[in-house]
């Protein structure tokens, strides 16, 4: 049984534990569920992993080391089975003598007394130690006994239905099929639903009407733009070489390539392994290597190039090479792991049982690119990027390479992996110092997770056979986390970057274990494993929230209702520009620069390189997807950012989400928003019908549902008031905003007034929320 704690928890710091309710104890207490997080916030940092901090010779977090004798008391046991009055972890933790209370009263940590209470009850049980849950390979669990057999529409609603029932907790009514359809497009294409699809949604009477639309919106090219989003988050992608000159690159092919692989369905093992190890496929498919790759295998290897690399004279090469091993291996680690592995890059990790002498070896496996720390200083089209790379010429692009969005003739280089022909060494590096080699490691991977087969390779290849091997205990359950982040806010586990001991436990354990495995089952098949989701009834929940449901589950851990919250910030632009119909839909190629504050790049910048200036796009540049605006990593988009876009700088696996001021003013004075509200309100001009019909059409475009007869009447009122207020001199002065040009023939006065009630709906709370 889960307690319920809430641990808000980083990567290589402590936190208390916070008690997120006062359920009584279990029956049987779990050292997976209910101990070891206590230990690893409270007890870790002197009596876990890293033997340098250690006090006493002590470890809590294995068996071995507990019952033993205690070094400087041989006639004591830190632990004693069955008898918390002989054993002094008990003790010490209970005293009240603050000379000898645990942990210590200068630490600022504490045990609350239900803690106390839980590790007194596991040690009357017989103080058993099990591997943490996340290193061990999961097994899939039948479907649980629930009540409500009228309830699922496939597996995931019994592993959810059953955790409700245990909690005396009901799940919402299915929400209605305008908010459906709106939240099932926004989550599978980043875009509103059209007003022929919403139509022909809510015509549809059939039984499978909704799996229908599923079907449809998984087939659109949309889908792929969706699905990348996130991992160009994952994989830190931008379009510029980061540090102080921060000079352009161009590593948009390898973005092509990811929407193309989502949207073909590339299932998970191929796309992970062209990413990791393309290089040393041969052609045209296979995990046989060496040979002689593709030139698609090739370029999806740039996910391991999207790190920043410096263009500064005057450093010291082998300190920023070193810095790009580092930030792959912190990648492998967090984003498809899900693991703190950077936390034992200068010392055994305080938590989780990682070595440095692992994290090093885990480090060989990217230490051999042929790659120096700085190739050339900032400059123009031969150092957009760096060595090993590919040039991708007009050929290829009739060819192998359809997907990639060239425009045109000119030479288009991109940042490839590719080792060198002798194995450079690799040392442990002490204090993780760059110049302090140790001792010399051969590539590895934690023995914790899953020892490194000797049948593999021991090379990049060979690592992404060992990530899915079926025996390795995070790879699946990892990506399976993050999808279901990505549809419903968060993820099974709340922490996707950390499964390790300080991480948050499983909300749902047996689901995710469920899920992972017949995720492997069925070929780790991506587009399989989002319709499950989408198409279970917990998915289709209502996100109405009744006061009693905000009382007893606020943050919605147990899932009895839908997914409600602001969508990412590329989307918001997204919804803007095709409610509005501005939106130009061509997939793929170079990063564009929208309509930005002046002086942003200009007051941080070097001043050298093609991106020392802002020069803004014009015509159908300005109307492309949020996921296409160009990325300064040292200045990036403004009104992004404030919606909480990642700045790519390093591998991010879950965005923040906030709520402030300057996202509402963002909405009510952003151009681009401005120039959407005054070209949808000419479109509506221009049709032969009443005000209140366009008024209701611009609000089904916008918040993708029919305004209620209130809203209808607050919004007309409001236009006539704007129109007896204006004038022409104000109207043409509200109009002038954007480049898209306005209608010749049009009263500005009316559409003035009109962009005004436009303006009001696109901000609308509801508007940028799913519901």
């Amino acid at each position: 049984m889960i307690v319920g704690f809430v641990w808000v928890i980083q990567a290589c710091t402590t936190h208390s534990s916070n008690l997120a309710d006062e359920e009584n104890l279990p029956d049987m207490v779990s050292y997976n569920f209910d101990i070891r997080p206590i230990l690893s916030d409270k007890c870790s940092a002197c009596h876990g992993p890293d033997a340098n901090k250690r006090e006493a010779g002590l470890r809590l977090d294995m068996p071995e080391s507990a019952f033993k004798a205690l070094k400087e008391h041989p006639g004591a046991h830190a632990l004693v089975a069955g008898k918390p009055e002989l054993s002094q972890v008990f003790l010490r933790i209970s005293s009240q003598d603050t000379s000898t209370l645990m942990p210590p009263v200068n630490s600022g940590l504490k045990l609350s007394a239900r803690e106390i209470k839980l590790i007194k009850k596991w040690i009357e049980q017989g103080a058993t130690y099990e591997k943490h849950w996340a290193f061990v390979a999961p097994k899939k669990p039948a479907l649980p006994a629930i009540s409500r057999k009228d309830w699922p529409k496939n597996e995931i609603d019994y592993f959810i239905l059953q955790k409700q029932e245990q909690k005396g907790i009901s799940s919402n009514d299915e929400a209605d099929k305008e908010r459906l359809l709106k939240r099932l497009s926004l989550d599978l294409t980043g875009l509103p639903p059209s007003l022929a699809l919403m139509d022909q949604f809510m015509a549809d009477k059939s039984p499978n009407a909704y799996e229908k639309v599923v079907d449809q919106l998984l087939k659109s090219p949309a889908y792929g733009e969706k699905m990348a989003l996130h991992w160009l988050d994952l994989a830190r992608y931008a379009d510029s070489h980061g540090y102080q000159d921060d000079g352009y690159r161009t590593q948009w092919p390898w973005r092509d390539w990811v929407i193309h692989a989502f949207n073909k369905n590339m299932h998970y093992n191929d796309f992970v392994t062209w990413q990791l190890a393309g290089d040393f496929l041969s052609s045209p498919v296979g995990w046989g290597g060496p040979g002689t790759p593709n030139k698609e295998q090739l370029l999806a290897t740039g996910f391991n190039r999207n790190h920043k690399i410096t263009e500064e004279g005057g450093v010291i090469p082998e300190e920023y090479r070193m810095m790009y091993v580092t930030d792959r291996t912190d990648l492998f680690g967090k984003g498809l792991l899900g693991v703190t592995m950077e936390c034992a890059h200068c010392h055994d990790h305080k938590y989780d049982p990682f070595s440095q002498k692992e994290y090093y070896k885990l480090f060989a496996f990217f230490n051999n690119v042929k790659e120096i720390g700085i190739e050339s200083v900032i400059g123009g089209p031969d150092t957009y990027a760096k060595k090993p790379l590919m040039e991708i010429c007009d050929e290829d692009v009739k060819d192998i390479l359809s997907f990639v969005n060239k425009l045109d003739t000119n030479k288009l280089i991109v940042s490839v992996m590719g080792d060198l022909d002798t194995t450079r060494k690799t040392f442990v590096l002490k204090r993780g110092v760059y110049d302090t080699p140790g001792d010399e490691v051969e590539p590895g991977t934690p023995n914790a997770i899953l020892p490194f087969n000797k049948s593999y390779p021991k090379n990049r290849l060979g690592l992404a056979k060992w990530m899915f091997d079926r025996q390795n205990p995070l790879t699946a359950r990892v990506y399976v986390n993050q999808l279901w982040q990505e549809f419903f806010g968060k993820g099974i586990v709340k922490t996707p970057g950390d499964f390790g001991m300080q991480g948050e436990l499983p909300s749902h354990p047996e689901l995710l274990d469920w899920l992972a495995v017949d995720f492997m089952d069925h070929g780790w098949d991506i587009k399989r494993l989002v319709k499950q989701m989408v198409t279970s009834a917990t998915y289709r929940q209502s996100a109405v929230i009744s006061p009693e449901k905000l009382r007893t589950d606020p943050d919605n851990k147990y899932l009895a209702r839908g997914p409600r919250y602001r969508i990412e910030a590329e989307f918001v632009r997204d919804l803007v520009l095709s409610s509005s119909g501005l939106l130009n839909r061509t997939i793929g190629g170079p990063s564009v620069k929208p309509y930005q504050p002046p002086g942003l790049w200009e007051g941080a910048t070097s001043g050298r390189g093609l991106l020392s200036m802002y020069v803004q796009d014009h015509g159908a540049k300005l109307y492309r997807r949020g996921m296409y605006t160009l990325i300064k990593r040292t200045v990036p988009p403004a009104s992004m950012a404030i919606f909480d876009a990642s700045n790519r700088d390093l591998c991010e696996v879950r965005r923040l989400k906030t709520n402030t001021p300057l996202q509402a003013l963002v909405m009510l004075n952003d151009p681009a928003v401005l120039e959407a509200s005054r070209v949808l309100a000419a479109n509506l001009l221009l049709e032969k019908s009443g005000i209140t019909d366009k008024i209701n059409k611009a609000f089904r475009l916008i918040v993708s549902r029919k305004p209620t007869e209130k809203e209808t009447t607050i919004l007309t009122t409001y236009y006539e008031k704007e129109l007896g207020e204006l004038n022409k001199l104000r109207a043409e002065k509200a109009l002038a905003v954007g480049e898209y040009p306005i209608p010749a023939k049009i009263d500005k006065v009316k559409l003035a007034a009109l962009m005004r009630i436009v303006s009001t709906i696109y901000n609308l709370e509801e508007t940028i929320m799913k519901t």
